[in-house]
C-alpha cells in the first residue's frame, strides 16, 4: 500500500489522502471476482474510453476458448473485453486477438495492472494498422482515507483519427516502395540489355538507382515519380565549388554534349543548392503507371545509354 503525499499545510483541510492498494486484496479472484464485479459495473468503462456499452455477456464462447466479456458499443458493433490482474503478457495479447477474430468483433479492450512498453506498442500499431478499435487501460484499485475501494481506470493506448491518419499514410508509403522496388527491378533487367553501366545495382524502394561514373561524387542515377521518369548524371563531391566548377566544364560543351544525346537537356544548377544535374525527363509514365513501364523502361535504358556516350568523353577530361 502507498500514499500520494499532500504537502503540510494542505493536510488537515478536509482532503483525504489517496491510497493505492493491491488489486487482489479488492478482487482475489480474476475471472471469478473481477470480471464479475466488471459485468454487472460495465459503465465504468465509459469515463476511460468514451465507450457506452451494454448487453453484457460473460465466458462466451470464441472457438476452442472464452471471452472474458463481450458487450455492444452505442452502434450495436461487438466489443471484446480480456482481463488481466497481473503484467500484461503474451498469452493474454493472443487471447484478445483470437476473440476479436473469432466473434467478429471491431472494438477490443484490454484490461491489465502493469502495461509492458512493449504491448503498449504492439496495441498502438494494431490501431495504426487494422480495422479494429483497440484500447490498453491500466487498472488501479485506491481508497481516499476510510473509503470503501474504488477502481481507476486509466486509458494508455486508444484509437483515433490521428492514429488512423498515421496507418493511411505508413499503408500509402509502404504501397509506393513496394511498387518502386518493382518498377527498378524491370528497369534493370531491361537496362542490362543496352549497358552494363547498372549490371551491379540491385532495385531499392527509393525514388532512385544510380551507379558511379567513375570520378569521385559524379553518378549515372535512375529516378521515377508518380508520373514521370528521368536519366541524369548527379554531381555531388560533397564540395559546392567543386560541383560548380565540374558542371560548368560540361555546360561549356552543352552543344557538343546535347549533339551527342541527340536531344536538349535539362542542366540543373539551382542557386543556393549544393550538387548540380545533367538530365532528361520522360512523361511517358512513372510507378503509378504499371500498364505502361515496358515502355517506360525502354526509355530509360535507351536514355541512359545515350546520356552516358554523350558524357563519358567529357568526363574524362576532367
Amino acid at each position: 500500500m502507498s500514499e500520494l503525499n499532500l504537502k503540510d499545510d494542505e493536510k488537515g483541510q478536509g482532503i483525504g489522502l489517496v491510497q493505492r492498494i493491491g488489486l487482489r486484496e479488492v478482487w482475489r479472484h480474476e475471472a471469478h471476482d473481477f470480471t464479475t464485479w466488471l459485468e454487472e459495473n460495465i459503465d465504468v468503462l465509459a469515463e476511460a474510453t468514451g465507450l457506452q456499452l451494454s448487453g453484457v455477456e460473460r465466458e462466451q464462447s470464441a472457438g476452442a476458448f472464452s471471452v472474458d466479456l463481450m458487450a455492444e458499443d452505442e452502434d450495436g458493433r461487438l466489443v471484446v473485453i480480456e482481463n488481466q490482474l497481473k503484467q500484461s503478457d503474451h498469452d493474454h495479447l493472443g487471447k484478445l486477438l483470437t476473440y476479436l477474430v473469432g466473434i467478429e468483433a471491431r472494438r477490443a479492450v484490454w484490461i491489465v495492472a502493469d502495461p509492458r512498453p512493449e504491448h503498449t506498442a504492439v496495441i498502438a500499431w494494431l490501431n495504426e494498422s487494422s480495422s479494429a478499435d483497440f484500447y490498453l487501460l491500466k487498472l488501479e484499485a485506491i481508497r481516499i482515507g476510510g473509503s470503501e475501494p474504488a477502481p481507476l481506470l486509466t486509458q494508455i493506448v486508444g484509437p483515433s483519427e490521428e492514429t488512423r491518419r498515421v496507418g493511411r499514410t505508413k499503408t500509402e508509403m509502404a504501397e509506393r516502395e513496394r511498387l518502386r522496388y518493382r518498377f527498378f527491378e524491370g528497369l534493370l533487367k531491361q537496362a542490362k540489355s543496352r549497358t552494363q553501366l547498372h549490371a551491379n545495382i540491385s532495385p531499392g524502394k527509393h525514388s532512385w538507382v544510380g551507379a558511379g561514373a567513375g570520378i569521385t561524387g559524379l553518378s549515372f542515377i535512375y529516378v521515377v515519380r508518380q508520373r514521370d521518369a528521368r536519366v541524369e548524371l548527379y554531381i555531388d563531391t560533397r564540395d559546392g565549388v567543386e560541383n560548380q566548377r565540374v558542371f560548368k566544364a560540361l555546360f561549356d560543351e552543352k552543344e557538343r554534349i546535347e549533339a551527342a544525346f541527340g536531344s536538349s537537356l535539362e542542366w540543373d544548377t539551382k542557386e543556393g543548392r549544393r550538387a548540380c544535374r545533367v538530365q532528361k525527363t520522360y512523361v511517358t509514365g512513372g510507378y503509378r503507371d504499371e500498364d505502361d513501364w515496358e515502355a517506360v523502361h525502354q526509355e530509360l535504358a535507351e536514355g541512359m545509354t545515350r546520356l552516358e556516350s554523350a558524357l563519358k568523353p567529357h568526363l574524362r577530361k576532367l
